[in-house]
């Protein structure tokens, strides 16, 4: 039984997530569906690749994953399947790929098959779907196209350390307003060690002095800063809305000063 999730930006409005579901199920009945999000924003890769980032560790080999987030194929980006970390990948080479991995795949093929219709719109259900199944029946890689050697480079932004300060940005706003940061633990670790130290950001408007275990460490309506389960640095408030009340968006800048 084969293990197939979707990430796509389609919302669940549309009709877009059943045809696909269904088509999958259609021609693999013993499939095992998972929904990883439907909500990124449109033909925004960056978020795509940062949820997806953060759940590939938790499946296990094999599993199969489509990325529905800004599809079109073209010379640039054309369709691929990526083998990484004993799974498989499948979506446009958009950079989403080089976002997503933190080294080179094992494997890479552009695909090159005919699509289940007429109609160039749909990828992922005519192309995708199929080249899923393609992979879940074990048939060879090599009937789906060409091989190729590297993926299309989308280059994130890392953080800036100088001296005494880590010039850094939010990289992703969860469902409940808080606010990752792209600093992990063990950066601020090697750079911030046991120093003091205060998080700034909104033109130092707002300062955070000090890493927070949980929530609950201040009282409802403050905001703290903590590493999240997924390591990276949170900017939040304890049963409040951190992007919109500290009007903290993707892209916006944060300072860590050393004092």
């Amino acid at each position: 039984m084969h293990v197939f999730t979707l990430t796509t930006d389609w919302g669940s409005k549309d009709h877009y997530l059943a045809a696909v579901k269904a088509r999958l199920l259609a021609l693999m009945p013993e499939a095992r569906l998972v929904d990883i999000t439907h909500h990124i924003p449109p033909f925004d890769i960056t978020q795509a690749a940062f949820v997806l980032k953060n759940t590939l560790n938790v499946f296990p080999s094999g599993t199969i994953h489509l990325i529905g987030v800004n599809t079109d194929a073209s010379i640039e980006t054309p369709h691929i399947v990526a083998g990484y970390r004993g799974q498989f990948f499948i979506g446009a080479d958009n950079g989403v790929f080089s976002l997503m991995f933190e080294e080179k795949p094992d494997l890479i093929y552009e695909i090159d098959i005919h699509q289940d219709s007429d109609y160039f719109t749909f990828s992922t259900r005519d192309v995708f779907v199929k080249a899923a199944v393609h992979i879940a029946e074990g048939k060879p890689l090599e009937e789906l196209g060409g091989k190729r050697e590297t993926l299309n480079q989308k280059l994130s932004f890392h953080p800036v350390v100088e001296k005494e300060v880590i010039k850094a940005k939010v990289i992703y706003v969860d469902r409940y307003e808080n606010v990752f940061v792209n600093v992990t633990q063990e950066l601020f670790r090697k750079v911030v060690g046991k120093k003091a130290f205060q998080i700034e950001f909104r033109n130092s408007r707002y300062k955070i002095n000090r890493i927070s275990q949980s929530y609950s460490d201040v009282a409802e309506g403050e905001m703290l800063a903590l590493f999240s389960s997924n390591a990276y640095l949170e900017i939040a408030m304890n049963r409040g809305k951190a992007s919109s009340l500290l009007g903290l968006h993707q892209d916006d800048p944060v300072r860590i000063q050393l004092l």
